[in-house]
């Protein structure tokens, strides 16, 4: 079996096709070479190799060894060096891939094959002793924390100490006799950690560390970024070794990372940051200021661009630029190093980009002619559009900025100061907002990263590892804000004389860069036009209809706004809380008869009217859908004895009155008990008061001229015979008030489907029914027998043990509720093929419920306002899967 592909002098094994088992760096190194681009020579150990390391205890296949010596073979010959060879030494570098990018998650060793002899060999190549032996103190500093598992703090607290000592602050200022001297100490602390001297045979070295990036698949860092990212942990890491070059050799080498596009805005410009004399880690670890790649970048600023220091590598770089993007179709992030004035290319890859960013380049794509708009909707995350409707400053606020950093990415929040990961995911624990400050964040801090609500350090900049992992996750993020100092010891950081202190409130704003101290109010983002662009392309794709749930004329204006197609449900009992309506509902509870019913809920028709007539009015000319009322009666009874005794004041009541209806009107599981349709049966008063409310203020609007489309709802059906009597109600009251004021309006009566019952008669239902709404979080209870309620109690043992993979009241569970959910379509449409079926629980809003509802041939789906736009897109995502899928299927 073939284990290792070899890339070199404009010929590769691989390709990008081969992500999966190149992963996606090898893939994209391999694809590089064969454009023609000068890539360093080197060789991919598949992800197959890992898989097998990891299935076989940590051991190799017996083949693996000769592959990889025939590898190096070629690398040698295309470099002109051999590894190992004092005179003229192959040095390489050994860095993890896996299919998806991970940065920062997993391991990189450089400079392996250096030792005593060899470092002999490289200071004749380079003439220069001090770069000559800063590689071989990195070396050992690298491989040993990520191979042998020594702390960083080890050596670099020992060469902050020899500048320390020299009386320099940057490390190009230490003499060759400095670095000799921190190398024994090195060899020091590596001898006293592991009892053994540092290897110095080369083949050893180049060993150890591929063992070490796979270890690192299994990291503690890796797998909390996996869980985040749902990534799953069989992949595995491809490993991918290959001859060093160095931007560290002096005035005419540097080295940087790039983007095709600005990654913060999508703007249509090349941006980076380099350094000269520096190695790649020195511009992403945030150890040293970077400098902006080109003029346009630095603007008004002084610090060197590579535009002006270097202008053939720049140009040569800017045709690199061109040909990645075009060739890939998509943002990439690229790293580069020029040694002793020739340019390599050492990476590309998919550019993270903030959300905003996102939803812009793909429509920018578009419009360029580079992708189509179906790829332009699979490349926007329903969580970017999510993120998009994150609240920002309130621009009316009043507020002082302590400090600006660089905007690395964008969104507002606040939270409580936390200065390590551990504090961050303790206080969420207990439900508390935290920002992380960091000087720097590295790899170990996921966990904190993970639960923050934003980040700030001090150093780094739009490259670091705490810029690109936040954009990622979609945080709002502020790097390089140089003038806070932070103190780790006392738990503060200062800005000049302002000391903020460890639970201290601040807010940070991610697209300005503003640090601010204390809450500072927040408002819905606007939208950009590339946002209205992209759900537009969504509008042209997905079958589904998209409604919102809204209760109130607000929230129907909201979700109008953002392209809700009608209501799927609105909820009649939350317009009954108000304190005026709360009055009249306990009055008509505590009524003893039909009669004193009536004559509370007179009281309630008008002001339920009003509240039908703003929704209409906001949603006219599309479908609203109401349901009746639905919750049991003793939810609008007060609780305690000094607010019953309260309430049998005002109402002027005797409270022992009040206590003897708690009393009757409790039960031992309301979930199953005289609510939704029973109530109704019951009291069929209560659904004729509130058809009155609904036909009479769609008649009065239609009389304005408003458009309007009422659906009524009746909840909690499990037998056709409670839908058809309550049907007879809203029929007959629709007619006799349309017939009243003589104008024309066509309604409709259905159900919603939350009973398994119901999906078992879905058939005699539909008879009489004209539409069902799928009522998925009930359906989830009863299905179940779960208590929406309480499962936090069970789930976590559930999807801990696999025994559910997620919540089931989060996302659909396709298996269970979802066979009853395509049993109740089917059925129902046997006897009414013109049912209209759609979802009004929380799962309308969620990506992966969504793909099933379309699946399953439902019409709609209705999710909260802020959802819609989330909805839309994930509506159109699925049309786009289905077609690949049987696209796939064909071939």
């Amino acid at each position: 079996m073939k284990w290792v592909y070899f890339f070199g002098n404009n010929s590769a094994e691989g390709s990008a096709e081969l992500k999966n088992l190149l992963g996606g760096k090898g893939a994209n190194l391999h694809e590089m070479t064969n454009l023609g681009l000068p890539v360093p020579p080197g060789f991919t150990i598949t992800t197959e190799v890992c898989k097998y390391y990891y299935s076989h205890n940590e051991t190799y296949p017996a083949d693996l060894k000769q592959q990889i010596a025939e590898a190096l073979a070629k690398i040698e010959c295309v470099m002109g060096r051999k590894f190992g060879n004092p005179d003229s030494p192959l040095l390489l570098s050994v860095r993890s891939g896996a299919r998806v990018s991970m940065p920062g998650m997993m391991d990189t060793v450089l400079n392996i094959g250096l030792n005593a002899d060899t470092v002999l060999g490289l200071i004749k190549h380079g003439q220069n002793p001090g770069f000559a032996y800063d590689c071989e103190r990195r070396l050992i500093q690298m491989y040993g924390g990520v191979v042998l598992g020594i702390s960083d703090n080890q050596f670099e607290s020992l060469l902050a100490n020899k500048k320390a000592e020299r009386g320099v602050s940057q490390d190009t200022e230490l003499t060759p006799e400095d670095w000799l001297s921190l190398i024994e100490q090195y060899k020091k602390v590596v001898s006293d950690f592991t009892y053994k001297d540092f290897p110095s045979d080369p083949d050893e070295q180049l060993m150890g560390a591929i063992s070490a990036v796979f270890n690192s698949w299994n990291s503690k860092r890796a797998i909390e970024y996996r869980r985040f990212y749902d990534i799953p942990d069989d992949w595995g890491t491809a490993v991918n070794v290959q001859a060093m070059v160095y931007g560290n050799m002096g005035g005419k080498s540097a080295t940087g990372v790039a983007f095709t596009r600005n990654p913060a805005t999508g703007e249509n410009v090349f941006y980076g940051e380099w350094l000269p004399d520096a190695q790649g880690e020195d511009v992403v670890a945030g150890i040293r200021t970077p400098y902006p790649l080109n003029d346009h970048q630095r603007g008004d600023s002084k610090l060197p661009s590579l535009e002006k220091e270097m202008p053939a590598n720049y140009s040569h770089l800017l045709d690199i630029r061109q040909k990645l993007e075009h060739h890939f179709r998509d943002l990439q992030d690229i790293e580069f190093t020029i040694e002793q004035g020739k340019l390599w290319m050492l990476q590309t890859r998919r550019g993270q980009r903030t959300s905003i960013t996102t939803v812009k380049i793909a429509v920018d794509m578009v419009e360029e002619g580079l992708i189509t708009k179906e790829e332009a909707i699979q490349r926007v995350a329903t969580d970017d559009i999510e993120t998009l409707l994150h609240p920002m400053l309130d621009p009316r606020a009043h507020y002082d900025v302590i400090a600006i950093g660089l905007p690395a990415s964008p969104g507002a929040v606040s939270g409580e100061v936390v200065f390590t990961p551990e504090e961050a995911v303790a206080l969420k624990e207990q439900g508390k907002k935290t920002i992380l400050v960091r000087t720097e964040t590295s790899p170990e801090d996921i966990a904190g990263m993970v639960v923050c609500e934003g980040i700030l350090t001090q150093h780094g900049g739009m490259t670091s590892h705490a810029a690109v992992v936040a954009r990622g996750m979609g945080k709002p993020c502020i790097v390089g804000c140089e003038a806070i100092i932070i103190d780790y010891e006392n738990k503060e950081f200062k800005v000049k004389d302002l000391i903020v202190k460890q639970g201290d409130v601040i807010t940070i704003g991610g697209g300005t860069g503003r640090v601010i101290l204390g809450d500072v109010p927040k408002v819905r983002a606007s939208h950009s036009k590339e946002f209205e662009t992209l759900l537009g392309f969504a509008d042209e794709i997905r079958k589904l209809g998209i409604r919102a749930n809204a209760d109130t004329p607000e929230q129907a204006r909201i979700a109008r706004e953002f392209g809700a197609e009608g209501i799927g449900l609105c909820r009649t009992e939350h317009m009954f809380f108000g304190d005026s309506r709360i009055q009249a509902m306990r009055e008509m509870i505590l009524a003893d008869n039909e009669e004193e019913r009536r004559k509370a809920l007179a009281k309630l028709l008008q002001m339920q009217k009003d509240d039908f007539k703003g929704i209409f009015r906001e949603m006219h000319n599309l479908p609203v859908i109401i349901r009746t009322l639905d919750p049991p009666l003793h939810e609008f009874l007060p609780h305690g004895e000094q607010r019953i005794g309260e309430v049998a004041e005002e109402m002027k009541v005797d409270v022992n009155k009040i206590h003897e209806r708690i009393k009757s009107l409790t039960e031992l599981n309301p979930l199953l008990g005289w609510r939704g349709c029973r109530l109704g049966i019951s009291y069929p008063e209560i659904t004729e008061m509130q058809a009155q409310a609904i036909f009479q203020a769609a008649c009065e609007l239609k009389q304005e001229g408003v458009e309007v489309i009422p659906e009524v709802m009746i909840p909690l059906v499990s037998e056709a015979k409670e839908f058809e009597h309550q049907r007879k109600i809203v029929d007959r009251v629709a007619k006799e008030t349309i017939a009243r004021y003589g104008v024309s309006i066509k309604y409709y009566i259905g159900t919603m489907i939350e009973i398994p019952r119901a999906v078992l008669t879905a058939t005699t239902i539909a008879r009489t029914a004209e539409f069902f709404s799928f009522g998925t979080n009930d359906l989830t209870q009863t299905t179940f027998g779960f208590s929406r309620d309480d499962i936090g109690k069970i789930l976590p043992d559930y999807v801990k043990k696999g025994i559910l993979k997620w919540d089931p009241f989060q996302r659909i569970d396709e298996e269970g509720v979802g066979t009853l959910i395509r049993m109740g379509i089917e059925w129902g449409r046997v006897t009414n093929q013109n049912l209209e079926v759609g979802i009004c629980g929380e799962h309308g809003g969620e990506p992966h419920s969504i793909e099933f509802c379309h699946k399953a041939g439902m019409n709609y789906v209705s999710c909260s306002p802020f959802r819609v736009p989330v909805a839309r897109l994930a509506a159109a995502q699925a049309v786009i899967k289905e077609k690949e899928t049987t696209a796939y299927d064909v071939r």
